[in-house]
């Protein structure tokens, strides 16, 4: 078991063997994750996860202690699928890769729809803030590394400073086609895409890049 199970699970009151039992565990699962997105996590219980799935509410206790370790159990798997995607650099036409990169990752957080309930697990749980700030530096030392590497093979702007790049690279990844739904738009990750590249590259870059073969992307990565 990882220290970021134990910091964010911790001792599970059952771990089941028996297949019956597993089915029952998983049917909780899956009763508190779709509660959870239909009525918050606040408002949500144990008696009515239990219900949900069909069972007694002492059974939700024989396999969680609470509410909390059931989402977290949720949750756990899936903290790096709610960070912004790695770019890949190098390639031939890094607009459309990124693009397919930022759409996949939108559709993945849209699957799950616990990203909802990020807000008020950020603002009532410390535990799991520092969790997803933990993954979020994973990430951003990952972007930074490929962003650095670029820079070796002279791909991009040589007269910015690379940990802001990678910052505000996240930053646009992370948040800009929520953005644009506030403001009335559809979400373009065509567009998200080339404001990431063109931040990143130099306009020859983008333009060698785009006509020239493939780099070798195991030295770019």
């Amino acid at each position: 078991m990882s220290d970021r199970k134990d910091h964010l699970v911790g001792e599970f009151p059952l771990l089941p063997k028996q297949e019956r039992a597993q089915q029952k565990r998983k049917s909780l699962l899956k009763s508190g994750h779709a509660l959870f997105i239909m009525k918050g996590y606040e408002y949500t219980t144990a008696k009515e996860i239990a219900a949900h799935a069909g069972v007694a509410t002492g059974t939700f206790y024989r396999y969680f202690s609470d509410k909390r370790q059931l989402l977290m159990s949720l949750l756990e798997d899936q903290i790096e699928m709610l960070m912004p995607p790695e770019p890949k650099w190098g390639v031939r036409d890094p607009e459309s890769t990124l693009a397919a990169l930022l759409e996949a990752h939108d559709r993945r957080i849209k699957e799950m729809g616990l990203q909802r309930l990020l807000p008020e697990l950020l603002a009532k749980d410390s535990e799991f803030a520092e969790v997803l700030a933990a993954a979020k530096r994973k990430i951003y030392d990952r972007i930074l590394s490929g962003v650095k590497k670029a820079y070796e093979h002279n791909l991009v702007w040589k007269d910015l400073d690379l940990n802001t790049v990678t910052w505000a690279m996240m930053i646009l990844a992370e948040n800009a086609p929520e953005k644009m739904k506030q403001y009335g738009k559809q979400a373009d990750y065509r567009e998200v895409a080339k404001v990431i590249c063109r931040m990143i590259f130099p306009p020859d870059v983008i333009i060698r890049l785009q006509t020239e073969a493939e780099c070798k992307v195991d030295e770019i990565e």
